[in-house]
């Protein structure tokens, strides 16, 4: 399975989408500054995320989320 999930700082005010096979894992090394894009802004939960069984579906979706309508998207639906 792929997951494609959104993070939320618990600030609220940063949000971070990406993709991986092992949701847990990959929250935990957000939450401990390992990934350069959110290390600033954490700690971060998950606000949502979405299972994929085909990871080219999964990968189309994350695009989706990180453009201007999918942004938009997401900030009106979670």
């Amino acid at each position: 399975m792929k997951y494609v999930y959104i993070l939320e700082s618990l600030d609220s005010e940063h949000f971070y989408v990406g993709i991986t096979d092992d949701l847990r894992a990959r929250l935990a090394k957000h939450n401990a500054g390992e990934v350069p894009h959110t290390s600033k802004y954490g700690p971060w939960r998950i606000r949502t995320y979405f299972a994929f069984d085909d990871a080219a579906r999964a990968v189309a979706f994350e695009r989706y989320l990180k453009s201007g309508s999918g942004r938009a998207f997401a900030k009106k639906h979670f």
